[in-house]
């Protein structure tokens, strides 16, 4: 189900969130166009400085700068520090010398401008961890104009926070970050919670840190409202169980309020932990391009969740929501990239994979004949002839490559019954099963890359709405009729395929999922990197001392 792992090619933030962002930076150009012309931006000290003095607007760029870590990004990869340092010593001694005043005013506004193109399109390019997304390459957003604008307005502080995603997730995660900072500095976890006292731990089983455990819960909020920790029994029960199911719901883990090996690693994985996953996702949220359009799909991809939603009246609106199954984490991981979804195949065929014919379904026919029937199989030749006839022509024919194996429409077609294609290097596309019991594991990274869904036709209801007849008794029927048939959309629709192990649902609780891909190492990694490069730069320039 895919091909060679794909690059993809440079594409800038566009559609909702640019129309979001246009009138503060329509307003703020505005402003900075009527400041030029008056003179205000061509002074000799530039944006920061009047007769050797900061001006207000450098006292907020330093605040900016030093906060941050609010939004997952490291105050010491722009010097901030340093500057502020600089900044009170212009301010409170002597006034800086022409010279002294630009070059710490040219300090500044390169300390600035890295930190709105790092805060807006996140700071390293996501294609060198797998993630096909164009991230800080969005040329549309000119960080230096926008930061003269903003100066020139007076609207520093408003225009930071306008720089960063407008996704409301991300709003929402940055405010779960500093609740997690704080959970890191309390005292839930200055010590493991005790052993368990053998291999799993069921509801009404002794345990004596029952006591801990309620004050761990209480801290996450997953011990129920008005059960004070202190009164934690010295048996697992009770409200205590409610807590522990609560909080195997928000990490991926089925909320039987059994405590087995899972459920404990997680309880005693530290908040500085978590802090670290949260801001990886922050990351991740400036370069995947979750509005660019008022109707999306988007599959993330760590939670094994899909959601179709719309951009309405300002905000984001879920309109359809289901299980997904992902590619297996061990050899066909299901690539990230966002494509165009253009057609639905109703009963479709599926076109083996040649990888998947040679790896397994050629040596399948050969130990056992009767699946060529069993499974609906047929030949297709070069020239578009079918062959319905297993020989061992044709099976050496398929093995060179000259041959091709597909299976047709019918109840154990590997796509189920639906297929929607959003054309990509890949050849991943969303498709029903066969095999829906798959759908009640916790962890669902069983397929080929491809990705197959719970609710096709809720998903086919979301993508046709616009198209006029296509309502759920047309959409079954075509699925039903056994007789493939290809319908190309009025408008594509985009689809994004992300991946984030915190999330912010609707009930306001964050949610963690495992790294199955290993790719928030990767991105750890890589920022660690990025940030040593980043200071080494900073320190070979950090501003001198002010002198009169």
């Amino acid at each position: 189900m895919r091909a060679a792992h794909r690059t993809a090619p440079p594409r800038g933030h566009a559609g909702t969130a640019a129309i979001l962002k246009a009138p503060l930076v329509a307003a703020l150009l505005a402003a900075a166009l009527a400041a030029w012309h008056a003179g205000a931006l061509a002074t000799e000290a530039g944006l920061w400085f009047a007769q050797g003095r900061p001006v207000a607007e450098a006292q907020q760029a330093v605040d900016s700068l030093a906060d941050a870590a609010a939004d997952g990004l490291e105050p010491d990869d722009y010097g901030a520090a340093a500057l502020r340092r600089a900044l009170a010593q212009a301010q409170d001694g002597p006034p800086l010398a022409p010279d002294a005043a630009a070059g710490l005013d040219r300090a500044l506004t390169a300390a600035m401008e890295r930190y709105l193109a790092d805060l807006h399109g996140g700071r390293i390019d996501p294609r060198q961890i797998h993630e096909n997304f164009s991230g800080a390459a969005d040329a549309r957003f000119d960080a230096a104009a926008y930061l003269r604008a903003a100066v020139a307005a007076h609207r520093l502080p408003e225009a930071v926070r306008q720089a960063a995603p407008s996704f409301p997730l991300y709003g929402a995660l940055r405010d779960a970050l500093a609740r997690y900072r704080a959970l890191a500095a309390g005292p839930a976890w200055q010590a493991p919670l005790p052993p368990l006292p053998a291999r799993k731990l069921a509801p009404g089983a002794p345990y004596a840190g029952a006591p801990a455990l309620a004050q761990r819960l209480a801290a996450l909020g997953d011990l129920p409202a008005g059960q004070p920790a202190g009164a934690a029994p010295a048996r697992y029960e009770g409200a205590l169980v409610d807590g522990v199911k609560a909080f195997q719901s928000r990490h991926g883990l089925d909320p039987d309020g059994v405590i087995g090996a899972g459920t404990f690693a997680q309880l005693n994985t530290p908040p500085a932990g978590r802090v670290r996953q949260i801001e990886l996702t922050l990351e991740r949220l400036r370069w995947t391009p979750l509005l660019d359009g008022p109707r999306m799909i988007v599959v993330n991809v760590p939670e094994f969740v899909l959601r179709a939603y719309e951009v309405e009246d300002g905000g984001v609106r879920v309109r359809a929501e289901m299980k997904v199954i992902v590619g297996k984490a061990l050899d066909t991981r299901t690539p990230l990239f966002k494509e165009d979804m253009r057609f639905i195949e109703f009963s479709p065929y599926w076109n083996i994979p040649p990888s998947i014919a040679r790896a397994e379904t050629l040596p399948r026919l050969r130990r056992d004949p009767a699946y060529f029937t069993r499974q609906g199989l047929e030949f297709v030749g070069g020239d578009g002839k079918v062959s319905a006839v297993l020989s061992a022509a044709n099976l050496d024919a398929a093995q060179r490559g000259q041959m091709r194996i597909r299976q047709r429409p019918g109840p154990l077609n590997a796509l189920g019954d639906i297929k929607f294609i959003f054309p990509n290097n890949d050849n991943i596309y969303l498709h029903h099963t066969p095999a829906p019991q798959l759908f009640t594991r916790d962890r669902r990274d069983f397929s080929h890359g491809c990705i197959r869904v719970e609710d096709p036709v809720a998903l086919a209801g979301f993508v046709l709405r616009d198209m006029p007849g296509w309502n759920e008794a047309r959409i079954r029927q075509a699925m039903d009729k056994g007789q493939s048939s290809t319908l190309r959309l009025q408008e594509p629709l985009p689809v994004v395929l992300a991946y984030g192990t915190a999330i912010v649902k609707a009930d306001g609780r964050v949610y963690f999922f495992n790294d199955i891909y290993g790719l928030d190492g990767l991105l750890d990694r890589a920022l660690r990197q990025h940030s040593a490069s980043r200071r080494a730069g900073s320190a070979a320039g950090a501003p001198a001392q002010a002198a009169p």
